[in-house]
């Protein structure tokens, strides 16, 4: 029986990566999404071909609701669960402190941590229920440690709270062999900087990272996919840095 692994956040970029990478590592996947139908089914596509069964799962994390319905789903085609890639996020356009709103924040906030909390959630009410173990892996930013002051400092400390709750949830469960594990990606190259007004981002800051150049998505999958497997099994409560350096 393949391992059951749900990205959320799947339809581009990192999640995207992870799913099809993960589709040639034999696991069988549930990709969450939220309005990208398009590009959740080119994703699903490219992981079937590769040989993995796929469950499309629309819903906003920042809906309890929505969550639900996406267990829901899980446990109603697979019956269990084995490992999450808690990705899903957003990013805003850059401003100051001073221009933030209440709107933007909640916003910000409501996807960035409390939604990633509750996924996480009924990952481990599922997986200590099973009780065989499993692995749930938070994608937080660099951001978390370099605060992006005059950009999006609401969203460095959105992913600064996910890197503590990744470590307070390690502890929590260790004992039941669930593993918990987050990534902060440096300048990667995917949409998240355009829908932060920024396209050209990436290329306009790589000469900052160490090693001279963005990242891609599917590096950032690799390290992800690597914690997800036995070879890392006796890493937990880690925050890996995929920055080129920086």
């Amino acid at each position: 029986m393949k391992p059951v692994l749900l990205i959320t956040g799947a339809s581009a970029g990192i999640g995207a990566a992870c799913a099809r990478i993960a589709a040639t590592r034999g696991y069988d996947l549930a990709l969450n999404y939220r309005s990208d139908t398009a590009g959740a089914e080119a994703v699903a596509g490219d992981c079937r071909a590769a040989g993995a069964e796929v469950l499309l799962c629309p819903g906003d994390v920042s809906d309890p609701d929505a969550i639900a319905a996406v267990y829901a789903k899980v446990d109603a085609t697979y019956g269990r669960l084995d490992a999450l890639i808690n990705n899903a996020g957003v990013v805003d356009m850059t401003a100051k402190v001073v221009d933030l709103t209440h709107a933007r924040l909640r916003r910000m906030f409501d996807i960035n941590v409390i939604g990633a909390i509750l996924v996480a959630r009924e990952a481990v009410v599922r997986m200590q229920k099973q009780g065989q173990g499993g692995v749930i892996v938070n994608v937080s930013s660099a951001a978390a440690r370099l605060g992006s002051g005059n950009q999006y400092v609401d969203y460095a400390a959105s992913k600064a709270a996910i890197d503590c709750f990744t470590k307070g949830l390690s502890d929590e469960v260790a004992a039941d062999n669930i593993r918990v594990m987050a990534v902060r990606p440096g300048l990667i190259e995917t949409e998240l900087h355009a829908k932060g007004g920024e396209p050209g981002r990436a290329d306009r800051l790589a000469h900052m990272v160490p090693m001279k150049r963005k990242g891609s998505a599917e590096e950032v999958a690799q390290a992800i996919l690597w914690l997800c497997s036995e070879e890392a099994s006796y890493v937990t409560g880690s925050t890996l840095d995929v920055t080129g350096g920086r």
